[in-house]
């Protein structure tokens, strides 16, 4: 029996077509067709045939139509005896054929292994395979049954096709071979008018055909239906194939705008060694993905701690790794941690980054940042592992929407809210059955597994037939050569026999822990403590300095102690240099701690772990800001050894490496009995998370705020907070933020602390426009940084008047604050204060038209920059100097500078300077000639901006969309931008305001 549906629902005996008869039953069999064999209800059934408005036959038509279509299927079957092809499951049917003998299946199938091929580099073999597929398509799904078109099931299916058009043109056209895949291409082209992928595909296959007109035609035809029915200008994608279009048919030279490059996240663990059996519930797994349902898989792998859910879920993983081209996704949810389980927020963070996401653009809010994770993850094929789930609410935010997915959930939890809500598929995981742990222990032991059969039986059952029992079994087995294996079965049997006595529970537990103490027991002593302390560190894994700062140690000891415990499978490497402890070790590891070190100890550990983790990032911090010394907390004298940080770049290495385990600290000391190491540790990060650690710092100094002892300390977490917020461009919460902490400064008499606030709130008054309460507020700081002598504060604070008054075309009075903060700068060895007041004066002498001396301004600070490797100054020089090019007439230097500029914002998460670059950007394109190149720089600049709330920026993009408009003849948009510029120009009462309305005047 064959059935199709990638086309009209059809069925053939052998070679013979059935006649499946009226819509209705051809309706029910594609239905079932696309469900793969898995049952659809009667319930569903109905919902599809007849919406909100199921008559009150509906049940018994279903039921009629099914037993026509079994005599249809099954002309031999005899009357009364169960149906193999439409079996009824439960409330419902199911369509069971052969793999093979649906077509959906061997185009799903095809699909998969031409990613598999391309993924291996085999670009003609994947590119055969996806026209194998495609020729299996007779047309939409499910073509005659109309009243299908839709159903969600029908349009994912569509989806379906539309990926691998779009993946085989692709392909095609990377491999020569362009012009085969014309006819394809222009039939999605037509089906998706408004897609600008597929109108850029089809303009790059045209031209790599040689069919430089078509490709002209296609794009101004994609061009006016965007404007005519979406009132909108071609994207990016649409816009880069044209500029390639025109650069390689003797058009103006275009400037190709680098973005980033998606690597594909591989983030699962290395497989396990050794694991052995569980073939039925891989096999269960193969099969789930075989399937191929629509929609996301989701499979929750359940089973008590230790029986190797974890070990199972990535093995699998390494299997089909090759099936999910676009990555895999890995997270610990720690989610019977009982003091530091990971939120799903958190785990958000890290999955967008995965993705490629900036820090900058990751949203605050869990149900935002869910949907930006459904959105990235769109049309990509990737696996999801979510290991250590504690419910269903820490799952739920970290599916994906999209049908090319699958994730895979484990837990000791069944979890049977995902069952029911998200039609998870659930794997309830047992002990190994017997042959499995002995064979496990053969291909851990060694021969005498072997030769001693029931031994290995006996020790198999003293571990209760758990992997991870049976490794640390194993592992100290191996460490004892010349011992008989009764011999350790018997000791082992002792062991337990002294815990039951003292545990009376009786579970699996008790026997596992009976495992982990025979082998603590044979530990070293140093090593055994060095077993307990290691369980008290609240992150999820720890490196040899902090090693050793709990032992209180050298790096050479801790080093070996955690060489010791890997050995024996009590702790595991988690990456290179770092080490973590199974949940289950780490339990028994405090549980051990609280029975044998008193508490006094325990809490001089920890003490001495987050004094390390303090004293080292004060020193990397140091490093990278020499200028603040005497503004932050002091660290004190080191007790233990920490990492080597010769300069800059090793101080920023080592604050991204333990950016995910300082963010823990911070909460763990907060909740914890430390609140004055969350406090000095997140004033002392403070510098570091303004470079654009954005959600994390929002952790960090919301659990400042949460562990403020006092009112100095509140006052500092929330200017903390404040600043936070104004760099997302979340200007009213920043001021809200700023003004509750400039109210707490002067009540503590905190004169430094009052500038601060001060000058924060006047730079966001500035960058909203309002720049008498700007100046007003800088001025209060200037005068508070004088009487207290900090020096460093009042260069800051007539830095940011000068700004001010370069906005208000004050050019001279700008000039004069600025060489009064250059002055200070220099006296106090503040060189990047003293490098961003060089970028201000260059930006004055620019205003002046005197762009010689405005250049020199600006390389003085790029050199200055460059050597302090503080790459956001860096950033904003070069496109400063892009600017001034672009004045100059040099638009080549100009179009280099502020690409470069672009890059390194975009790296950064610098959404002002990304503006402003791209701003820049679009000047010098409009310099060229390249007016829609420089509309679509001005545009996205418009986006970034509108984004933050810059008033300036804002009104830049306005001004370069208006100029590009007129270029092209579109004086009704032209006039539309300038009457938005000159609105914003005079609100912020801009000199350029006048040359926006001789503009106008022209028009």
């Amino acid at each position: 029996m064959r059935v199709q549906v990638l086309g009209p629902v059809r069925a053939w005996h052998s070679t013979e077509e059935v006649a499946l008869g009226p819509t209705g039953q051809r309706a029910v069999l594609g239905l079932l067709a696309l469900s793969c064999g898995r049952p659809l209800s009667r319930g569903d059934l109905v919902d599809a045939l007849w919406g909100d408005r199921p008559p009150s036959t509906a049940v018994n038509v279903i039921q009629t139509r099914v037993k026509h279509l079994r005599r249809l299927l099954e002309p031999g079957r005899r009357p009364h005896t169960k149906s193999a092809v439409l079996p009824q499951l439960g409330d419902g049917y199911a369509l069971r054929v052969a793999a093979g003998e649906l077509d959906l299946v061997g185009f799903r199938d095809l699909v998969d292994r031409a990613n598999g091929a391309r993924h291996a580099g085999d670009l003609a073999g994947a590119a055969d395979l996806l026209s194998t597929a495609l020729r299996m398509w007779e047309g939409r799904p499910l073509a005659d049954v109309p009243f299908l078109a839709t159903h969600p099931k029908v349009v994912a299916l569509a989806e379906e096709r539309f990926t691998a058009v779009a993946r085989y043109g692709e392909l095609m056209i990377a491999t020569g071979a362009a012009a085969e895949a014309l006819p394809v291409l222009e039939e999605a082209a037509v089906d998706h008018p408004l897609d600008e992928a597929a109108q850029a595909r089809l303009i790059r296959a045209y031209q790599a055909a040689g069919r430089r007109a078509q490709a002209f035609s296609t794009y101004q035809e994609a061009r006016r239906r965007l404007v005519d029915e979406l009132g909108v200008d071609p994207g990016p994608e649409l816009n880069s194939a044209h500029s390639t279009l025109l650069r390689n048919s003797g058009g103006p030279a275009v400037v190709t705008i680098p973005d980033r490059v998606r690597t594909p996240p591989a983030q699962l663990p290395a497989d396990v060694p050794g694991f052995t059996s569980r073939a039925g519930e891989l096999s269960t797994l193969d099969r789930l993905l075989a399937e191929g349902a629509p929609g996301t898989v989701v499979a929750t792998i359940s089973g008590t701690a230790g029986v190797g859910k974890t070990a199972l879920a990535i093995r699998w993983g390494h299997r089909v790794r090759d099936r999910f081209p676009d990555g895999q996704l890995y997270v610990n949810l720690r989610g019977y941690d009982p003091d530091q389980p990971m939120s799903p927020g958190e785990a958000l963070v890290s999955f967008l980054g995965a993705l490629g996401v900036p820090d900058h653009e990751i949203p605050l809010e869990l149900e935002d940042r869910a949907s930006r994770f459904r959105t990235e993850i769109s049309g990509r094929r990737m696996l999801v592992l979510l290991d250590n789930a504690g419910s269903v609410e820490q799952v739920r935010p970290l599916l994906p929407g999209t049908p090319h997915c699958a994730v895979v959930v484990t837990s000791r939890d069944s979890l049977a809210g995902l069952v029911a809500l998200h039609g998870a598929h659930r794997i309830d995981l047992d002990l190994l059955p017997m042959e499995d742990a002995v064979a496990l222990l053969g291909t851990l032991i060694d021969t005498r597994v072997a030769t001693e059969p029931k031994a290995a039986e006996l020790l198999a059952e003293r571990c209760v037939r758990l992997p991870l029992a049976l490794r640390v079994a194993a592992e100290l087995a191996i460490s004892r050569p010349a011992a008989r294996l009764s011999e350790l079965a018997g000791e082992l049997a002792d062991r337990g026999r002294r815990l039951e006595l003292l545990d009376a529970g009786g579970d699996q537990r008790a026997a596992v822990r009976a495992v982990f103490s025979w082998s603590y027991q044979h530990l070293p002593p140093d090593a055994a403590r060095a077993f307990r302390l290691f369980g008290l560190h609240p992150g999820a894994d720890l490196d040899p300095f902090a090693a050793a700062a709990l032992l209180r140690g050298t790096l050479d000891e801790a080093v070996r102690l955690l060489g010791i415990l890997r050995r024996a499978h009590l702790s595991q490497a988690t990456s290179p240099g770092r080490h973590g402890m199974h949940d289950l070790l780490r339990a028994y590891a405090i549980q051990l701690a609280q029975a044998e070190e008193p508490e006094a100890d325990r809490r001089a550990a920890l003490t001495r772990l987050l004094d390390h983790y303090l004293g080292t990032a004060t020193a990397a911090i140091d490093l990278l800001h020499p200028a603040e010394l005497e503004h932050r907390p002091e660290a004190g004298e080191p007790e233990t050894p920490r990492p080597p940080l010769p300069g800059p770049a090793e101080a920023h290495a080592w604050l991204d490496a333990e950016l995910p385990t300082l963010t823990i600290v911070c909460g763990y000391a907060a909740d914890h009995g430390w609140p004055g190491h969350t406090s000095r540790l997140a004033a002392t990060l403070f510098h570091y998370l303004d470079g654009g650690s954005y959600p994390n710092a929002l952790l960090i100094h919301g659990h400042a705020l949460r562990a403020a002892r006092d009112r100095t300390e509140r006052a500092q977490a929330l200017s903390h907070l404040g600043t936070v917020f104004w760099r997302l461009g979340r200007y009213p919460a920043a001021a809200t933020h700023l003004r509750q902490a400039l109210a707490l400064f002067r009540e503590l008499g905190d004169r430094v602390g009052e500038a601060h606030a001060l000058s924060n709130i006047g730079i966001i008054d500035e960058r909203l426009g309002n720049y008498q309460p700007a100046a007003e507020n800088q001025q209060r700081a200037l005068a508070l940084y004088s009487k207290t002598g900090d020096r460093v504060g009042a260069a800051r604070a007539l830095s940011n008047l000068g700004i001010i008054e370069e906005r208000q075309g004050h050019y001279l009075s700008a000039a004069e604050r600025l060489q009064q903060g250059r002055t200070l700068c220099r006296d106090t060895g503040y060189r990047a204060g003293e490098a961003y007041t060089l970028l201000n004066l260059g930006y004055v002498s620019m205003r002046l038209g005197h762009h010689l001396s405005a250049a020199g301004h600006f390389q003085q600070a790029l050199t200055l920059f460059q050597e302090l490797g503080e790459r956001r100054g860096e950033a904003y020089a070069l496109t400063n100097l892009g600017d001034v090019d672009e004045r100059q007439g040099h638009y080549p230097a100009a179009i280099e500078h502020h690409v470069r500029a672009l890059e390194l914002f975009r790296e950064l998460g610098e959404r002002r300077g990304e503006a402003h670059a791209l701003n820049g950007l679009g000047e010098a394109l409009y310099g060229t000639g390249q007016a829609v190149d420089a509309r679509a720089q001005h545009a996205a600049a418009l986006k970034v901006a509108i984004g933050t709330g810059d008033s300036d920026d804002q009104a830049g993009a306005h001004t370069g969309l208006a100029k590009g408009y007129r270029a092209t003849g579109d004086l009704g948009r032209a006039r539309y931008h300038w009457e938005r510029a000159l609105a914003l120009y005079t609100k912020l009462d801009d000199p350029e305001a006048g040359n926006i309305r001789a503009h106008l005047r022209s028009l």
